[in-house]
């Protein structure tokens, strides 16, 4: 029997077109019984979240794949990550309007007091705890790399023209390669994902004092965040999504356990 979160994490999203174009390209998704949430400035989300939850239904993301010995939600995610790359990237070759139109991508899948998360591109999450807010993700981004290798500060990095070239996106190549890191959850967490619509527009310490005056109504505070981004001017279509974390969520160890593996 899968893990059923509904009652351990509270999500809240909010998506906007924002101020200059016409129609929203951003797409969010969230499944909070199966602990998961997608947010892509495109495409993706909904072909990711469906197939995740069928994959789901059927094992357990804490439990080691035998063929591949890694776990099954990373091994999961990157195969569903890929999978949509393969059909973006298919529909930019027979619809030359898509051609180029790279998709940032951030999937969080929250299991076992830890969360997984992989990303593509410059979409982002942040992670309130204890009041201290910070970035979770780096960009995959001309930008940053021009950031860690010193050519710009990153105050500089505010002003400059070419923000968003990202240099890993999905549907650009045949094949990409997210990249996913695992960290430890507390209850109390409150994870941000976000389009550049958002950052672009909100400098962090704002977004993080949003958070913070806000975190006691997600609802709210998404809805805030998306009207700071429009206030600024909008630029991008802009997306966020909540997830706050509300009490511990261990996967089921020990005895019982593994008399489940044995009846399997």
């Amino acid at each position: 029997m899968p893990l059923d979160l509904t009652q351990t994490l509270e999500i809240a999203t909010c998506t906007d077109p924002g101020m200059v174009r016409s129609h929203n390209e951003d797409s969010i998704a969230a499944d909070a019984a199966n602990g998961l949430v997608v947010l892509a400035d495109g495409m993706a989300t909904t072909v990711i979240v469906s197939e995740m939850r069928q994959m789901l239904a059927n094992v357990r993301p804490y439990d080691v794949d035998q063929r591949s010995n890694e776990e099954h939600g990373a091994r999961l995610v990157r195969e569903q990550v890929l999978k949509a790359n393969s059909s973006i990237f298919q529909a930019a070759q027979s619809q030359p309007q898509y051609a180029g139109m790279g998709t940032t991508l951030v999937v969080c899948l929250f299991y076992d007091n830890r969360i997984l998360v992989a990303h593509l591109g410059d979409s982002r999450l942040y992670l309130l705890r204890d009041g201290a807010f910070r970035q979770v993700t780096r960009d995959h981004s001309l930008l940053q790399e021009q950031i860690d290798s010193g050519i710009i500060t990153a105050e500089q990095a505010k002003k400059a023209a070419h923000k968003n070239l990202v240099t890993k996106a999905l549907g650009i190549d045949p094949t990409v390669e997210p990249e996913i890191h695992e960290y430890p959850t507390k209850p109390g967490d409150i994870y941000l994902l976000c389009s550049d619509g958002l950052c672009d527009m909100v400098e962090d310490e704002d977004i993080g004092m949003t958070l913070q005056a806000l975190g006691g109504n997600l609802k709210l505070a998404a809805q805030q965040l998306v009207q700071m981004a429009n206030d600024n001017g909008g630029r991008d279509n802009v997306s966020v999504i909540l997830v706050r974390v509300l009490r511990e969520y261990p996967g089921p160890r020990g005895v019982m356990a593994k008399m489940f593996a044995w009846l399997k």
